[in-house]
């Protein structure tokens, strides 16, 4: 058919479209204990099955099957010692011959973010179908993203082991653990995962700015949940009402100042990337100094002009400002990760730090990688005890 004197675009539906819309048609309306089951059905019309979903833990140690319609969904995959998990690390396909096909894993992506591995068995795979099963998988990804905010299936799911109220607040606070855009990367790690107290981050990237705030309320507990919410409950008003570094501190500081008794406070570390020019800023309150990882070894920290921690009302602090290069990477992190130290023996310290950053770097891995894996090499290293919180926060400009 032609419409003045053009050819009429075809409208009819294409098998991918017919495939896709299983999803996108049944999304609006269904339950989230029904993602897993809408996800088989759509496999299987491309002759997948034994489809399963599996969610990264709070731990960052397992992926976890989804439960399909509230039932068992199977043992869960070490992250380290599996196909999946070298899915999950790599953020790429992985297809493993098995006797009665190839079992293909696929990331499950969302916004830079990886939620877990999206995996399914199929006689034969050639590049159609690698193509069809990656937009599966993009839209699972979406899918799970969005019926995450008013279910706990999927909290249940990533749960290891009994978690603590204050990590419940702390982790309901926390933005996605990591982001991954054109020009920056961001990845985080609270440990320990299910007892985390005071420890918490947040980040934002509007337009060409990364926002990005790293805080340690004293104390365990609830006490230190409460303070470390209402520090980046202020940080998160101040910043978006788009006010200078140096005046979203004195903003945290009288908000924990009214609250909380004289002698309570937060450590913070507060920093602005322009991601087009690689411009950063950086206000220190109480924290320990961040360190510049260029060319895959710490070549320094970043030590600046401190002002007192937030709560005590110290004044308008100086910002520091630094030009990173393409590829650098910044690593803040709390006191609890260079401070543990084995019973009778001396602290971790920052040379330890350093050593193993220097080492993981070396092996050129993602972000998200490297941050979960030097959080877990630290741990180990410290023989397993975590008496504080430890948590870190890497990000790369990339040029």
């Amino acid at each position: 058919m032609t419409v003045g004197g053009r050819a009429d675009p075809d409208r009819s539906e294409s098998f991918g479209e017919e495939l896709l819309g299983v999803l996108l048609d049944g999304a609006h309306e269904l339950p989230p204990h029904l993602v897993g089951p809408l996800v088989a059905e759509t496999m299987a019309r491309v002759g997948g099955r034994d489809a399963q979903i599996l969610l990264q833990d709070y731990g960052q140690q397992q992926l976890v099957p989804l439960p399909a319609d509230g039932g068992a969904a199977g043992d869960p995959l070490p992250i380290d010692r599996s196909e999946a998990g070298r899915c999950f690390l790599e953020s790429r396909p992985v297809e493993v011959p098995t006797p009665d096909g190839i079992r293909i894993h696929l990331p499950l992506l969302d916004g830079g973010d990886q939620v877990g591995v999206l995996a399914v068995t199929l006689d034969g795979v050639d590049d159609d179908t690698r193509r069809l099963l990656c937009r599966i998988a993009g839209l699972t990804a979406d899918l799970l993203q969005t019926k995450n905010g008013y279910t706990d299936l999927f909290f249940r799911t990533r749960r290891g082991e009994p978690m603590s109220v204050a990590a419940e607040i702390q982790w309901s606070l926390l933005p996605p653990l990591s982001m991954v855009m054109p020009h920056v990367a961001v990845a985080g790690v609270l440990e320990p995962a299910y007892a985390v107290a005071g420890d918490s981050f947040d980040y934002a990237l509007n337009g060409d700015v990364l926002h990005l705030a790293m805080v340690d309320a004293m104390g365990h507990g609830l006490d230190a949940a409460t303070m470390a919410t209402v520090a980046i409950g202020a940080y998160r008003h101040a910043r978006r009402i788009s006010i200078e570094l140096s005046e979203i501190y004195l903003f945290m500081d009288r908000a924990v100042a009214e609250q909380f008794d004289p002698d309570h406070f937060v450590t913070a570390q507060m920093m602005r990337l322009d991601t087009d020019t690689g411009h950063l800023q950086w206000v220190n309150a109480g924290h320990p100094a961040p360190m510049l990882v260029r060319a895959h070894r710490v070549v320094r920290r970043l030590d600046s002009p401190t002002t007192l921690p937030v709560g005590f009302g110290g004044d308008q602090p100086q910002v520091s400002t630094m030009e990173l290069e393409p590829g650098d990477r910044v690593l803040c992190f709390t006191d609890g990760l260079i401070e543990e130290h084995e019973r009778g023996q001396e602290q971790f310290g920052e040379k330890q730090l350093i050593d193993w950053v220097n080492r993981l770097e070396q092996a050129d891995h993602a972000i998200r990688t490297v941050a979960r894996d030097l959080s877990h090499t630290l741990k180990r290293a410290r023989g397993e005890t975590t008496s504080d919180d430890a948590s870190l926060v890497l990000f790369e400009w990339r040029g």
